[in-house]
């Protein structure tokens, strides 16, 4: 298995305690996968390339300020939802995903390593309470369905580098998908921060999103 030194290096500046909330990720991973599978089992080989650093890239366009509410929709497992909460303490994060059992892990993981900014949540995204600055997710599914899902979710008031909106992992071509889209736009090629080849097609997609926007 890759090591979490994977993480470090591409994020040098972590505490002692989140170098070891990193570590201890793939144990715990690894121990839940064998009650219910939120993770393949050939991926768990390249558990910190494929699952953590991959959430991370978020990081890398964003760097959320102390107090942002962040909003994690179709997490599954806990993705990108778990790694950005190890690397922003000060932040909350809300996990929803509409399937129980993956929501048990995400609570589990949650509570092993000490995650008090994290919040896990049985529930289909449409019916979770409340507004967020940003809502993150990966790949759940077409940006035009998603963003379905999304009426009345953000705020109004803005205090981070970026517009509130959604930050969303995707790869592939997505020329076709985002084509209706009428919301601001902004790609990321998450290539430009790893070298590693799986990164090669994949992106983080910003949508600048207005509060109260129903499109």
């Amino acid at each position: 298995m890759i090591p979490a030194t994977l993480i470090f290096s591409h994020f040098p500046d972590l505490t002692d305690v989140q170098q070891k909330q990193f570590n201890e990720l793939a144990d715990l991973y690894a121990t839940w996968n064998e009650q219910i599978n939120v993770i393949s089992r050939k991926d768990m080989d390249q558990f910190y390339e494929r699952h953590v650093l991959h959430s991370l890239a978020i990081a890398k366009v964003m760097t959320f300020k102390p107090g942002t509410d962040i909003l994690d929709i179709g997490t599954g497992g806990g993705f990108p939802g778990i790694p950005l909460a190890i690397l922003f303490p000060d932040c909350k994060f809300h996990l929803c995903d509409s399937i129980g059992k993956k929501i048990k892990v995400v609570q589990g993981v949650a509570d092993a390593l000490g995650l008090t900014n994290v919040t896990a949540t049985h529930e289909r995204a449409e019916n979770v309470p409340g507004t967020f600055d940003f809502v993150v997710s990966r790949a759940v599914t077409a940006m035009p369905v998603f963003l379905t899902w999304l009426s009345k979710k953000f705020k109004k008031d803005q205090f981070n580098d970026l517009p509130n909106g959604i930050l969303y992992l995707k790869g592939g071509d997505l020329a076709e998908e985002m084509a209706t889209v009428k919301q601001t736009v902004t790609y990321y090629n998450i290539a430009d921060f790893y070298a590693d080849e799986f990164f090669e097609t994949k992106k983080v997609v910003h949508v600048k999103m207005k509060s109260r926007d129903r499109n």
